[in-house]
Parts: structure tokens; sequence; C-alpha cells
């Protein structure tokens, strides 16, 4: 139970500070990369999040890394095919970039019909893609959101 009450909290900090509640999320099933949007998803993080270890010192880490069911959920919310994994696989080989920023970089160029550029936009500023005026939030799995290090370095901030 006390997990429970700590992935809630993490996820009700970060998205009581999200500037957005729109995301889009990737993840490989079947030799496959979906991508899944998800709009007002707040609702719907408590279903996909897991709480996972953080680097040491960091405390717990709120992560999407959804498992078959987790997948299954995002795949019946109209999840839609962005490449196949290997081509994914050869592009981050191929790259600087890590597999969340490739993830990124296809949605925006591919989903959305606009040039990528990386950034370090702070999920409480902005989206990492903006069309018509909706800004989403893109993660990969195995991403994380925040920790329990952040967070407390967070509400310290806000509370002066």
């Amino acid at each position: 139970m006390e997990n429970a009450n700590i992935l809630k909290n993490l996820i009700d900090f970060y998205t009581g500070n999200a500037y957005t509640s729109n995301y889009i999320f990737g993840f490989t099933f079947a030799g496959m990369v979906y991508a899944s949007t998800i709009k007002d998803a707040d609702n719907m993080l408590p279903f996909i999040m897991k709480l996972d270890k953080a680097s040491r010192g960091q405390g717990y880490a709120l992560r999407f890394k959804p498992d078959k069911a987790q997948k299954a959920l995002l795949l019946s919310n109209g999840a839609e095919p962005i490449c196949s994994e290997q081509m994914f696989d050869d592009m981050v080989a191929d790259s600087k970039y890590n597999r969340g920023e490739i993830f990124e970089k296809l949605v925006t160029e591919q989903m959305f019909g606009q040039e990528w550029t990386k950034d370090n936009v702070p999920y409480t500023d902005g989206g990492d893609v903006e069309e018509c005026g909706v800004a989403y939030q893109i993660k990969f799995e195995k991403a994380t959101f925040t920790n329990e290090k952040s967070m407390m370095i967070m509400k310290k901030t806000l509370d002066k």
C-alpha cells in the first residue's frame, strides 16, 4: 500500500505541475513501434505508469514502462504504427540521440509534419510538440517522468 501512495503522490505532483495533459506514448509491440495519442491523459496515467527505483539517492521514479497489458490498453486506444522496430533500432544506432529523442523526432516529423530540433524545455513550461494550439508531451517506453528527489526540490522552490 505504501508504494501505491508513493505512485499516486508522484503522479499527482507531476500532473499538477505539467504544462499539458496531452501525451503521445511510444512503445514497441510485435516488431513495430507504435504511437498512442491520449488527450487529457491524467486519468489514464495511473494505469500505464510504474513506480521504479531511481538513480542512487533519487528515491523512487515515476516511469512509463508498459507491460503487455498496458500496451494492449494503449493499442485499444487507437495507437498507430510509426515504423518497424528494426528501422527504429537502426535509426538509434546511427544517431547521437537516444530512443526517446528519436521517437520524438519521428512523431514530430511524421505525425505533425514539423521540423524537429532537440530542446530542453521543462515539462512545466511547454510540450514537446504543438499543433493547432494543442501541446503534447512525447514519451517512449522506459521514460522517466520524475523522481522523488526532483519532486522534493521542486516543492521547496514552489513553497518559497
